[in-house]
């Protein structure tokens, strides 16, 4: 018998850079994890949910912001051995339509920021280059 351990069962999840003329809008997370890191808004997709749908929900949950999605940036695998857990990040970006940022649901914290804040806010370099591809996306370059 094989008793080694098994990998976890990637999850499919969401998250949002929601611009806001030239700011982000960041999480700090209050769950595992990465718990206490700032981040991207997002989460699980739940069963029979549209994942844009998803990412709609779960930024409106964490933060209490609007946005229309303008379009899909990327997926990224979050493997976190530490924790247990490995997610399958389909990363969206979106237009600010109305809210202040308000931290609710798994979120600690939720503020908007300038891109040139992001390297020293965020550890996970991941995190640090889907904000630069959507700023370099709908921006332009030159940052």
């Amino acid at each position: 018998m094989d008793f080694a351990p098994k990998p976890p069962i990637p999850v499919p999840a969401v998250g949002v850079v929601c611009l806001r003329g030239e700011e982000v809008l960041l999480i700090r997370r209050g769950k595992a994890p990465r718990a206490g890191e700032w981040s991207l808004p997002g989460g699980r997709i739940e069963p029979g949910e549209r994942a844009v749908d998803a990412a709609l929900r779960e930024l409106r949950e964490e933060t209490g912001v609007e946005a229309d999605i303008i379009g899909l940036v990327d997926v990224v695998d979050g493997i976190f051995p530490e924790a247990g857990m490995h997610y399958v990040l389909i990363d969206y970006a979106a237009r600010w339509v109305s809210g202040e940022p308000l931290a609710g649901d798994d979120a600690a914290e939720a503020r908007f920021v300038r891109l040139e804040e992001i390297d020293a806010l965020i550890d996970w370099g991941e995190t640090r280059r889907i904000i630069r591809k959507v700023f370099d996306m709908t921006v332009g370059p030159a940052r």
